[in-house]
């Protein structure tokens, strides 16, 4: 199937299924309420209907929302796993969803304490943070101290270590939290886009596309990394700068997108596998193609979260690892990495 067709596809597709999230919720608005809401707000009137004011201010702000932090999280799976050249690699296996956990876990239990408050951007900065602080120790810690250059195993497994310390942390928090705390804390956990709003759907897009543009312009250089290290030295490729510039641009894209919407998994894990299937392994399609479908993937999980337990909302992190799970094993069995 020509990547051409795929783009259609997937273009289709998305703007179909953002259609129907829009509409499709605990409250159901109708075709004219939606012509009527995008009419009103493109002459600057002011809406009065209740379900108009839903789409403006929550639905379509959360609809955009998913499309990119699913686009922002497959494109992290791309890039991890063709840097690592594993294919069971995932955006936060270098500590950055575990630090933005931390992050976000040390803002419940003690940011009235400290009295950190920046309104709607404290907690999101938190767990920014966090994603990045916990990704730097990741590749300070993993350089080897003869020649000051850290391999992929190393950072493979220093990431592990990681993320297990940082996990230890938010688990110790969830333990001395008071129960609204902790479950804040858990729910955070669950990922969920209900938060969305304007400022930071600018903020999320903004650099969504930024780093997106980024990784298409390392795709060559990863193209010939997949060679092995050595190989893409003859070939011209600097592999300490690649390193750090792939994973500069993953920290940055997954901890902005994991920092407003929580902690979501599988997305960047199976999007890469679904598209090797589909076209095969150049970098230059699957970065593109990953920010696609990864988007639908995240746009139909959260219209499922909405509609399975209707007028309550799952935690779209569930529904992901509903879906992951079991395509992920498929996967594995099908292409025999395990089996």
């Amino acid at each position: 199937m020509k990547s051409n067709s795929i783009g259609i596809a997937f273009l289709f597709l998305l703007v179909l299924l953002s259609l129907i999230s829009a509409k499709y919720g605990a409250v159901e608005i109708s075709h004219q309420e939606i012509w009527n809401a995008f009419t009103h707000s493109l002459q600057g009137t002011e809406i009065n209907n209740l379900n108009e004011r839903i789409f403006i201010q929550i639905r379509l702000p959360r609809v955009i929302m998913g499309a990119f932090v699913g686009a922002a999280l497959a494109v992290g799976g791309v890039l991890m796993q063709a840097l690592f050249r594993n294919p069971i690699v995932e955006p936060g296996l270098v500590g950055t969803s575990s630090g933005a956990a931390f992050g976000a876990a040390l803002y419940f239990v003690l940011g009235a304490t400290l009295k950190l408050n920046l309104g709607e951007w404290t907690l999101p900065l938190a767990a920014c943070i966090g994603g990045i602080v916990s990704t730097t120790f990741v590749f300070y810690l993993s350089q080897s101290k003869k020649s000051n250059k850290s391999s992929v195993v190393s950072l493979l497994l220093t990431g592990i270590a990681i993320n297990a310390l940082f996990l230890s942390g938010v688990g110790f928090l969830s333990y001395i939290a008071r129960d609204p705390q902790a479950r804040s804390i858990t729910f955070w956990n669950l990922g969920t886009l209900s938060g969305s709003y304007w400022e930071a759907l600018y903020f999320v897009i903004g650099v969504t596309v930024v780093c997106l543009l980024l990784s298409l312009r390392y795709a060559k250089q990863l193209n010939a990394l997949m060679l092995g290290e050595q190989e893409a030295q003859l070939l011209g490729v600097s592999i300490r700068q690649l390193k750090i510039k792939v994973l500069l641009i993953n920290v940055i894209m997954v901890s902005v997108a994991t920092a407003f919407v929580g902690v979501i998994g599988f997305v960047g894990l199976i999007v890469p596998h679904l598209l090797r299937m589909l076209h095969g392994s150049d970098n230059r399609f699957l970065i593109w193609a990953g920010a696609m479908l990864g988007a639908l993937v995240l746009t139909a999980s959260d219209l499922a979260a909405r509609l399975l337990l209707s007028p309550a909302e799952l935690p779209i992190g569930i529904v992901t690892s509903i879906i992951g799970v079991p395509i992920f094993i498929v996967l594995l069995r099908r292409t025999n990495y395990f089996f």
